[in-house]
């Protein structure tokens, strides 16, 4: 098994945008979260309608894993300690399950481009 990736809701939009950069990772096992999801969502329904944003939650929602307890707790840790950059609730939490289960953070979010195990794609 190569490396693995959890999908940042930046990358899954990407995606979902057909953003030739993002497409080769498209054919990577997608990981993600029940917040990323939402996030897709909300997007999705913004961008297409709520059809097409429907299509899109049943197309990734497999691949939505749980949070356990010390993963949720350490990412709301990381984000007292990193304050200043005004993360997400739902990019910690993703950041940290990626971290604690030896998979890449892949994203487009400036904010993560120099943290480790990062893999970030600019637009």
């Amino acid at each position: 098994m190569g490396l693995r990736y959890f999908f940042d809701s930046y990358a899954i939009i990407e995606i979902v945008k057909n953003n030739p950069k993002y497409l080769p990772y498209s054919e990577e096992d997608i990981v993600l979260t029940l917040f990323n999801l939402a996030e897709i969502y909300w997007s999705s329904s913004l961008d297409y309608g709520e059809e097409k944003a429907d299509e899109v939650y049943s197309k990734f929602r497999e691949n939505v894993v749980e949070i356990d307890d010390e993963t949720l707790k350490e990412a709301i840790k990381f984000r007292k300690e990193h304050k200043k950059q005004d993360f997400s609730y739902t990019d910690c939490i993703g950041f940290i399950y990626s971290k604690r289960n030896n998979l890449k953070f892949l994203t487009g979010d400036s904010k993560f481009e120099h943290l480790p195990f990062v893999e970030f794609v600019k637009k």
